[in-house]
């Protein structure tokens, strides 16, 4: 089943008889759209157990017919994180990695067997230091030798982990340690949301600001991840070094470990100009919220 969730659009060719060689073939878009959504009851706390007559997807409005259901134990998880090594994160760089280290070898070694996870770093440039893997002690070797240097290329490192994650099976998560806004990428906003949105990813900013008032900061640039995290069905964390960084991480992990993946074929949607399809996820039960992305890119109405 996993495998089919990656295939994205497909084309689905209905030939009339040989007899009438001259008439047209009709195609029919077919797109599985997949979301991975997370439930917390009043107090922010996950709800696990749901079964998929609680959930009712809408998109753009239209009621849909829930097609794929699965709870997060079957899924495996690609996840791949992005550690900010510009200049100024020189001071916290090593505090960040090692709670990295502790992520990593969590998710390894307490999830389902066919997690795997990859390394990025970006300053200027953007690196894929390790590819997926569920080597430990590789990942933490690639840790160590981060070094941090020159501006900060955020965009152009969610571009290019998004792109590497579509084709995976299973979930898809972007993990990003940074401490402010993008400078130095070629590539948009706009692009590095798309991409996110075209590879099914839920991200999760952590934002290691080492200044406390907002003088000085990037407010745009953390308002920015704010915005790509909420779009994706992620959230934002904004910890210092230490035992506050480690609590983030547990966090992304218990929520992880307690995701939905809820997956349907869209009908009956009202005609548009725009390429962005809005969702919107509901769930039966008191106090309940389901959080999940905010929508999908497909092809605009001509």
């Amino acid at each position: 089943m996993l495998a089919r969730l990656s295939l994205g659009i497909g084309a689905l060719a209905v030939a009339l008889p040989a007899c009438t060689q001259s008439s047209p073939v009709i195609r029919v878009n077919v797109r599985l759209v997949h979301l991975l959504a997370t439930v917390k009851d009043s107090h922010g706390q996950p709800v696990t157990g749901l079964m998929k007559s609680d959930f009712q997807v809408f998109d753009s409005g239209v009621a849909q017919e829930i097609s794929v259901f699965e709870r997060h134990s079957e899924v495996p998880l690609s996840v791949s994180v992005l550690v900010d090594t510009s200049g100024s994160t020189g001071k916290d760089l090593k505090y960040e990695t090692d709670s990295v280290a502790r992520f990593f070898r969590a998710l390894v070694g307490e999830g389902n067997p066919a997690d795997a996870a990859a390394l990025y770093s970006f300053n200027w440039e953007v690196n894929q230091v390790r590819g997926f893997t569920r080597r430990i002690a590789s990942l933490e070797q690639a840790l160590r030798q981060l070094r941090s240097d020159g501006g900060t290329s955020l965009y152009d490192a969610l571009f290019l982990a998004s792109h590497n994650l579509e084709n995976r099976d299973g979930r898809h998560v972007i993990v990003v340690v940074t401490d402010g806004g993008d400078t130095t990428s070629s590539t948009s906003y706009h692009a590095a949301l798309e991409a996110c949105q075209n590879a099914d990813v839920v991200l999760y900013p952590i934002l290691v600001v080492p200044i406390t008032n907002d003088a000085g900061r990037n407010i745009g640039g953390e308002n920015a991840l704010t915005t790509l995290s909420q779009g994706t069905g992620g959230r934002v964390f904004a910890p210092s070094v230490g035992a506050q960084l480690d609590r983030a991480f547990s966090d992304i992990l218990r929520d992880l470990r307690t995701q939905y993946l809820i997956g349907y074929y869209p009908k009956n949607l009202p005609y548009s100009k725009d390429r962005f399809r809005p969702i919107h996820l509901t769930v039966d039960g008191p106090n309940l919220r389901a959080v999940t992305r905010t929508g999908y890119y497909g092809e605009a109405d001509r």
